[in-house]
């Protein structure tokens, strides 16, 4: 009897694994074989929505292995600005690679307080694929902008 019982339970059990093989939730389902598609224009690009930082005090290109890394601080004129990142544009013909230090302003009225406070630091790392051809590094803010030559 009890080999009855497990053998009709296996049975059950086994034709639960076809179908669970079918259904939707087998993560293995989820996405079918590529095929042919119509390419995708980007019709407009990236709106920056970020501010500039009011003012770049630092700046420095170290390299390494891997190509260099850019390293920018930024004054804010308030506390609490947040997200920052150097945001690449494109090389010029002139070899300059210019970066804007890109930040978003706090969400609430916050304090000024002291310069060292309102600071804020953002790195950024380029390949030296990309490196080819520059011959200037500069970080630009809204009221001034600092630069290294290679």
């Amino acid at each position: 009897m009890i080999r009855v019982f497990l053998t009709a339970t296996l049975a059950l059990s086994l034709a639960g694994c076809t179908s669970m093989s079918q259904s939707q939730f087998n993560p293995f389902n989820w996405f079918g074989e590529s095929k042919p598609s119509e390419s995708i224009t980007v019709t407009a690009a990236a709106v920056e929505t970020r501010d500039l930082a009011q003012q770049v005090t630092e700046m420095e290109v170290l390299p390494y292995s891997a190509g260099a890394i850019i390293r920018a601080t930024g004054l804010m004129p308030t506390q609490g600005w947040w997200d920052a990142e150097l945001v690449m544009r494109p090389l010029d013909k002139n070899g300059v690679l210019v970066y804007d230090f890109r930040v978003f302003p706090p969400l609430t009225d916050t304090r000024v307080g002291a310069p060292q406070t309102r600071e804020v630091t953002v790195a950024v790392s380029i390949s030296p694929q990309k490196l080819e051809g520059v011959r200037e590094i500069v970080v630009q803010g809204a009221n001034n902008a600092r630069s290294s030559r290679l």
